[in-house]
């Protein structure tokens, strides 16, 4: 079973994930733009058990859009989210791909909050908007 490793800035933080994510998707709401300093986000979501968390880390809770919470655990050293779970799918994680800093990482398959996708930005029509 493959294991990708994703940390962050520092490498203090790491997250283990074993086997494939469950979906890959793109999400264009303004808490992710703020939040990955880009016009969209890109995470990959796992199953509890396949995620090994080691490092210390720090908690920020934040409502998103449709006011569930979302816990995002980020490394106290240089600030880089690593990981995070929205109360609204209990037993799931989400790693943001780029702490994979894998360009060879699987593609998302799902774009979310398109609305609130930047007006310049296209994706692959391979991708399924669910808005």
């Amino acid at each position: 079973m493959d294991v990708r490793r994703a940390a962050c800035s520092c490498g203090r933080l790491v997250a283990e994930a074993r086997g494939e994510p469950v979906r890959v998707s793109v999400c264009h709401c303004l808490n992710c733009q703020r939040r990955s300093g880009s016009a969209f986000a890109v995470q990959a979501r796992y199953p509890d058990a396949a995620v090994t968390i080691a490092g210390e880390r720090r908690e920020f809770v934040l409502a998103g859009d449709s006011g569930a919470l979302a816990r995002f655990h980020f490394c106290p050293h240089c600030g880089a989210t690593v990981y995070y779970r929205a109360d609204a799918l209990p037993g799931v994680v989400m790693i943001p791909v780029g702490a994979f800093a894998d360009p060879a990482f699987p593609a998302p398959t799902v774009s979310v909050y398109g609305e609130r996708k930047h007006g310049w930005l296209r994706l692959d029509d391979r991708i399924d908007a669910l808005d």
